[in-house]
């Protein structure tokens, strides 16, 4: 009814806004919650234009195929899940079906007549009770629903007696596509919000734990329980995520990557120390967590590395540990390191990504033969700044040059290296590089940019970094 109508009966009624995004976002927090049951949680919208009405325009779905068993049968599993949404102030309703469609239908338009406090539907009896359940609960757009009402069509079972060919020409292949969907004809999947984890250990606690302590020592032994399982299919996990499942419904996550694939439940307790230490502040234990889990999302094969004589395997762990540590402190996406790009221009020769995505990154600059002096500089400016230079014409080393307004003599100098630019992006002119040296000692990187006599425009000179 109007808003004037509903006043006239009740003047004292409260009147709030409808807020669409704080209703999407309760929706997340209950699907959060939802992960308890079955890593395959998906938002459950219904139909665009579908009127809203108190049952509300959304919900979710649940894949438990496989996770009934371990609350003691489906029966068993929906009463818990009803009953801690009704304590946690939720008025919810469920049904389990064969069918993503049926579910929807059964849990939205129970039908009358249906057995008190059964909402389970066997397989073999998906057809006997999609066809009571009203068209709207087919998710079919209204103007649909609408059109099937002239017709004298109110119900499933009676779209399921009418032929099927002209029900496609006139209404579309979306009526019956709906139909077989929640019979189970047609298959359809459920897009989860989360991806499914590779591996997964979990416990549930009788006397829910408040101290971080005690989240850490059950999160080294699930990481035993990980491990032992990655270790019997050759893996290593490259991202680990921890999820502390509240009482009172909230979830808090945690993640961390590693560099390169472990399988060490102390390597990974102390990754998360430092973790959950980070998120020290965020984490709100409030009455306590009832359920710990821990899962890989990622893993790869993992090849024990055997001890060099050098020692170089060693400190190769050492600095990765070391990586790990700090990204699980400060941030999987606050620590990068330098990776290798396949070209040949000096200030895109490398690429800052997080370790996680490139094994580690490995050495980016190809090893320097003893004896010999670095062909790039320590340190490379990440764009070239323009130098006054004196040079030897038409294409000499430079004699002198002025930088930062500090005037350089040159002693010595090797070069020119050429280096052409890249004609399929950019177009950049070549590049003659020398190595440069000066009279206090100071090595430079210089090029020049052009030739004398080409284009009318005098070459410009530049340095583009600086040597040790």
């Amino acid at each position: 009814m109007s808003l004037t109508d509903a006043r006239a009966i009740a003047p004292a009624i409260e009147v709030v806004d409808e807020d669409p995004q704080a209703d999407r976002q309760l929706l997340e927090a209950i699907a959060d919650w939802a992960d308890r049951y079955t890593p395959l949680v998906a938002l459950d919208p219904s139909p665009q234009g579908a009127p809203r009405d108190l049952a509300g325009d959304f919900g979710l779905m649940l894949d438990i195929t496989g996770c009934s068993g371990l609350f003691g049968g489906e029966e068993a599993m929906l009463a818990d899940m009803l009953a801690r949404l009704f304590h946690q102030g939720f008025a919810a309703a469920g049904a389990i079906a064969s069918t993503p469609g049926a579910a929807h239908g059964l849990a939205r338009h129970r039908p009358a007549g249906f057995p008190a406090g059964s909402l389970i539907v066997p397989r073999a009896q998906t057809a006997g009770a999609v066809a009571p359940l009203p068209l709207a609960a087919l998710r079919l757009e209204p103007r649909t629903v609408t059109a099937l009402a002239r017709l004298g069509l109110r119900t499933a079972g009676q779209v399921m007696a009418r032929p099927r060919a002209p029900l496609a020409r006139r209404f579309g292949k979306a009526l019956l596509l709906r139909l077989d969907q929640a019979l189970g004809a047609v298959e359809e999947a459920i897009s989860p919000r989360l991806p499914a984890p590779v591996r997964m250990a979990e416990r549930r606690l009788a006397t829910p734990v408040t101290a971080m302590e005690d989240v850490e020592t059950l999160v080294k032994r699930l990481a035993a329980n990980l491990c032992e399982a990655m270790e019997r299919r050759g893996e290593g996990a490259r991202v680990i995520d921890l999820a502390l499942f509240r009482v009172d419904g909230a979830v808090s996550r945690a993640g961390v990557g590693t560099s390169r694939p472990l399988r060490d439940p102390a390597a990974i307790a102390r990754l998360f120390h430092e973790r959950l230490a980070a998120l020290h502040d965020d984490l709100d234990a409030g009455c306590g967590y009832d359920l710990v889990r821990l899962s890989v999302s990622a893993c790869d094969r993992f090849d024990p590395a055997e001890p060099s004589f050098d020692g170089g395997n060693g400190r190769a762990q050492e600095v990765a540990d070391l990586t790990d540590r700090l990204a699980a402190r400060l941030g999987m996406g606050n620590v990068l390191a330098s990776a290798p790009r396949d070209t040949h221009i000096p200030e895109r020769a490398e690429v800052l990504v997080p370790p996680f995505k490139n094994g580690g990154g490995g050495p980016s600059r190809l090893p320097v033969p003893p004896g010999l002096p670095p062909e790039r500089p320590l340190r490379l400016f990440p764009r070239p700044e323009p130098v006054e230079a004196l040079a030897e014409v038409p294409d000499g080393a430079p004699l002198r040059f002025r930088w930062r307004r500090v005037l350089h003599d040159v002693v010595r100098a090797e070069g020119p290296e050429r280096i052409a630019g890249e004609w399929w992006r950019d177009g950049l002119p070549p590049r003659d590089y020398y190595r440069i040296e000066d009279d206090g000692g100071r090595r430079f990187w210089l090029f020049r940019e052009g030739l004398h006599g080409e284009g009318g425009m005098p070459p410009r000179w530049f340095l583009h970094g600086l040597f040790a």
